[in-house]
């Protein structure tokens, strides 16, 4: 990974979601650390990372799994029109990264997948991923092929409202973050809505070299 910047526009999207997001100030519970000590919730079965082609927001064809393999990935499923959960979640997630040396964080790749294709071009991500980090991906592709993926991850497929009379629409997506460890390349551990920055602040640190690190 490249050497991150911090774009500016991410002080005015910060500003107004932050404290919804469930961060430090905000009013969820801290999530339970495990007997693993890590606060991400343990999923009963590691599910492997995928190895699918997709688009990334710059246009180049993304090997998911190639691109990131032997790192800690951060897979996230939702889309730009969203008007909460998908850029609360990404300015968390920008707001830790900021947090973190890049030691740590050039070892890390954080994923943004598209559940709405049709509207979500690559020149629709790239504005929608200039307001967070850097070296975050935004991906799409067919939606058949998304939905396949997702079904792999045994993630709930996308559920599309009715647009309304300006034809805008929402979309029912996951709202958990999946995180797949360096050492396996399987997704372990899920983020919830609402996890707070210092869980995912200390849980990077600690997943940043796999499973048997975290245990240790």
């Amino acid at each position: 990974m490249t050497t991150r910047a911090r774009p500016l526009a991410l002080g005015l999207l910060a500003l107004g979601l932050l404290l919804l997001a469930g961060c430090d100030a905000g009013a969820t519970e801290r999530l339970e650390a495990g007997e693993d000590g890590v606060f991400g919730v343990a999923l009963e079965e590691p599910v492997a990372k995928p190895d699918v082609v997709l688009t990334d927001h710059h246009g180049e064809p993304f090997d998911l799994r190639a691109e990131t393999d032997g790192e800690l990935t951060l897979a996230f499923f939702g889309y730009a029109s969203c008007p909460d959960i998908c850029p609360v979640h990404m300015a968390n997630l920008t707001s830790v990264f900021d947090r973190l040396p890049s030691t740590i964080t050039d070892r890390i790749n954080v994923l943004f997948v598209t559940t709405d294709p049709a509207r979500d071009t690559p020149e629709a991500l790239e504005v929608f991923m200039g307001s967070f980090d850097d070296d975050f991906v935004g991906l799409t592709g067919d939606l058949d092929d998304i939905v396949g993926l997702m079904t792999d991850l045994n993630l709930p497929r996308p559920v599309f409202e009715e647009p309304d009379d300006d034809g805008f629409y929402e979309v029912g997506h996951p709202a958990q973050v999946l995180a797949f460890l360096p050492d396996d390349d399987h997704a372990h551990y899920a983020y919830p809505w609402g996890t707070r920055q210092s869980d995912f602040t200390h849980d990077l640190r600690a997943l940043v070299d796999g499973v048997a690190a975290a245990r240790d």
